[in-house]
């Protein structure tokens, strides 16, 4: 992926554009008539990557804090006798680290 491309010509921003006759990935600028070829086709990168967790467990280091989870008193901790808990399910998927979307 390119970082941002500049006009030879007139210096401003090229923008991405489809040349829809041979279905190519070109760089154009909006002020004049000046374009060039993209070396690959990808416009955008995002990376989504996975939450740190204190033990492996999945779960998260600031759940405590999130105000939106539901809350319990109604348990007693094993380690600390601490009567409140949050709650919420954990959804497990092995051996991803990231999810990168093109677009």
């Amino acid at each position: 992926m390119d970082a941002l491309k500049f006009c030879r010509e007139c210096n401003n921003i090229l923008y991405p554009k489809e040349e829809k006759d041979i279905r190519q990935l070109i760089y154009a600028c909006r002020n004049c008539d000046y374009q060039e070829e993209s070396g690959n086709n990808i416009v955008y990168k995002m990376e989504i990557r996975k939450p740190s967790t204190e033990d492996g467990t999945g779960v998260l280091k600031d759940a405590i804090s999130d105000a939106s989870l539901p809350r319990t008193r109604s348990v007693k901790c094993a380690n600390c006798n601490h009567s409140e808990a949050v709650f919420f399910q954990v959804l497990y998927i092995k051996r991803v680290t990231y999810i990168q979307k093109y677009t």
